[in-house]
């Protein structure tokens, strides 16, 4: 064993979760038809049944190729290292569409996810994703940008400021990692063209982070999900990252949805469970409506499962208003 995969382990397992067995068999791609123009409800909750020796909820998350943070935001409660045997997860396979067009890839922070519409294909397909540390220079910025660079078994050369920060950890790492086993980024890097190129879309050497905060800044997928996004998103797609903790829809039967995501701490001493969700002008127009039931939408903003909640009044004399 080297002296940087000897450090490197030590690192890890420093790291929660980094130690936890997996299931073998490994979810694919969750890619799902469209639905129309005037809806945004895609997928379907799935429930999973913790068997004697069910493992971790990072393997669970894993298994439905889920992010672990969204797992255990669905399940308040629920041990992250042994769920009790028996106890039924609720899997947030189902979510709204970002608002935003249908075009390349959209990444929201907040809910660490990635769709991607490809060209031609009446469909969308959700990647669960890591992302930048809480810190001054890890943090994944919003941006609107394009995909300038694809790099298979790509080389990783960290920064001085990430040098330094693995050191505080008894990491010393090397200047350039070579590609292979050791190297963090995995087999596959889709370089972003904003900020001088220094994010990427990669994937990963380990298993665990996906669905957590955990990157220098860049967007981690796990391996066989870069992989997938990597043969087919083209060069010169369009990327868009946006943090937006909140979501809702008026679906074309007239009920209405919100998503509610714990939003991204700022600072060391934020709860993300409680910190406060300032909604923009769209999503107060969408509480006040007299067709939105209030209380609900208060529920789900204090809840923050991160699953599709239905917020609708009962309608007056069987109407259904689609404002």
């Amino acid at each position: 064993m080297t002296h940087f995969t000897a450090s490197l382990y030590r690192w890890i397992t420093l790291i929660p979760f980094a130690a936890l067995a997996l299931y073998a068999s490994e979810a694919s791609a969750n890619t799902y038809p469209l639905p129309a123009p005037d809806s945004r409800l895609v997928g379907e909750t799935l429930y999973h049944t913790v068997a004697d020796d069910g493992g971790s909820l990072e393997a669970i998350a894993k298994r439905y190729n889920v992010g672990f943070l969204a797992l255990l935001q669905a399940n308040p409660g629920v041990d992250p290292y042994v769920p009790r045997a028996g106890s039924v997860l609720t899997i947030p396979r189902q979510m709204l569409l970002p608002d935003a067009p249908r075009e390349g890839i959209i990444i929201n922070l907040a809910e660490l996810r990635l769709y991607y519409y490809a060209p031609g294909e009446n469909s969308v397909t959700v990647y669960p994703v890591g992302i930048g540390q809480l810190g001054g220079d890890t943090l994944t910025p919003t941006m609107v940008t394009r995909i300038s660079q694809k790099r298979e078994n790509p080389t990783w050369t960290p920064t001085a400021a990430i040098r330094a920060r693995y050191l505080a950890q008894g990491v010393e790492l090397p200047p350039v990692v070579p590609a292979g086993p050791e190297n963090p980024m995995g087999h596959h890097a889709i370089r972003l063209a904003a900020y001088g190129g220094v994010y990427l879309l990669h994937g990963t050497n380990a298993d665990f982070g996906i669905g957590m905060r955990v990157s220098s800044g860049c967007i981690r997928l796990r391996d066989d999900d870069i992989k997938h996004l990597f043969s087919t998103v083209p060069v010169g797609t369009k990327v868009t990252i946006i943090n937006e903790p909140v979501k809702a829809s008026i679906e074309p039967d007239g009920r209405r949805w919100i998503e509610v995501h714990q939003p991204l701490s700022k600072r060391i001493d934020d709860d993300p469970k409680t910190q406060p969700i300032v909604l923009n002008d769209k999503l107060k127009a969408f509480e006040a409506a007299a067709q939105t039931h209030n209380e609900f939408v208060n529920k789900a903003l204090t809840l923050r499962a991160g699953v599709p909640v239905e917020v609708s009044s009962p309608p007056e004399n069987g109407a259904i208003d689609k404002t």
